[in-house]
């Protein structure tokens, strides 16, 4: 059986959405990111780099959310998480690469220097910038989401479980308030059935 070893809030919820959506058989095993649990040597023997999520499929481990999203999606492709076509495939690959780039490092930059660094190292300017950055990059998925329901022809797709939980984060740092396409194709996806939590839920179901 799958292993996805996870924690709950964070990049996990990604590959949640993916493994539901495909209807998988898994084992989630927690990792209190935390308590340090990403530094013990046992899961540092998973993924050296020390971060989740992590896959663990047999003797294959694979790393990088969006790496095992795709993973997933080729490994079940009969159930469409990667489209036939190799030019919808591409368009699949190139929101995936821009979520995670053009959308998600400023998100994180952001995150870094309000929260994660200690106070003495965080940037207010770079906060200022990463918000920028990403207003200007929203714009273009905001403009490519007008009249389309999901990123890539009529279904979910890999795309999909990338995208829809990066603009929720960055919901969570109220940069969505003018992208009215974003925010439909938002409460559109997490109304899906298969749909993980939602990053606030997850949190709060931390305790």
């Amino acid at each position: 059986m799958l292993k996805l070893y996870g924690f709950g809030p964070m990049r996990s919820l990604r590959v949640l959405w993916a493994l539901q959506e495909l209807g998988a058989d898994f084992e989630f095993v927690p990792v209190n990111v935390f308590a340090g649990e990403t530094r013990h040597p046992d899961f540092l023997q998973l993924n050296p780099a020390g971060k989740i999520p992590v896959l663990v499929d047999g003797d294959l481990i694979v790393t990088e959310s969006a790496a095992i999203v795709l993973y997933l999606a080729e490994k079940h492709s009969d159930k469409g998480l990667l489209p036939a076509s190799i030019s919808d495939r591409a368009s699949v690959y190139r929101w995936m690469m821009f979520a995670v780039t053009e959308l998600e490092q400023p998100l994180w930059r952001i995150a870094k220097h309000t929260a994660v660094y200690p106070e003495d190292k965080r940037l207010p300017d770079d906060v200022a910038l990463a918000r920028e950055e990403f207003l200007q990059m929203a714009a273009v998925l905001d403009r490519h989401l007008e009249g389309r329901q999901f990123l890539v022809g009529d279904r979910i797709s890999a795309a999909d479980c990338i995208a829809a939980y990066t603009l929720d984060w960055a919901n969570e740092a109220q940069l969505l308030g003018q992208f009215t396409n974003l925010a439909a194709y938002l409460d559109r996806m997490y109304a899906r059935p298969k749909a993980p939590q939602k990053i606030a839920e997850a949190f709060a179901s931390l305790g």
